[in-house]
């Protein structure tokens, strides 16, 4: 299973979805620091609501395989800024969370635009009260994760021009 850590405003659900696909009671927790799980990391808001705490975010993500970003469907606001995906050099999947208060249709709309915009490639809409949409996210995340790419290392220049100037 891929470790996912889910970045998103505070209340927006992270913490209670771990929760539901970790199969555990739900009970509403505020999350005060970087918690990790099994196969999640957990965040709290602040980390995303302040830029100035942006660093613990990319450095947090490093433990990570992907990272969940995650929009509550009935929040009249987003703290994920446009392209906010190119800040990590990692797959990016966003979560619509609490679908099951969403009153129109307008309001999921809303969610997957701000997750697209932030870079989401695949979105998924669940409710962990309700659970639904709970099935299709963690098959995604039971998927292999993906390969790491070589890290290549540049030959040094002076080794590199010995090579390619004659004596």
């Amino acid at each position: 299973m891929k470790k996912a850590i889910l970045i998103g405003m505070s209340g927006c659900g992270k913490t209670t979805l771990i929760q539901r696909l970790s199969d555990d009671s739900l009970r509403y927790k505020k999350t005060q620091v970087v918690e990790h799980y099994l196969n999640f990391i957990d965040t709290p808001g602040e980390y995303l609501e302040q830029r100035k705490l942006y660093r613990a975010l990319i450095v947090t993500a490093v433990d990570a395989d992907e990272i969940g970003l995650v929009q509550d469907c009935v929040a009249q606001a987003t703290w994920i800024p446009p392209s906010f995906a190119t800040t990590f050099a990692k797959p990016i999947f966003g979560i619509v969370t609490k679908t099951d208060l969403a009153t129109s249709p307008a309001q999921l709309e809303y969610a997957r635009n701000v997750l697209q915009m932030g870079g989401a490639q695949r979105i998924f809409e669940v409710s962990a009260v309700a659970n639904t949409g709970i099935a299709e996210l963690l098959s995604y995340l039971e998927e292999p994760a993906p390969a790491t790419p070589p890290v290549f290392r540049t030959p040094p220049l002076r080794a590199a021009l010995a090579g390619a100037v004659a004596p």
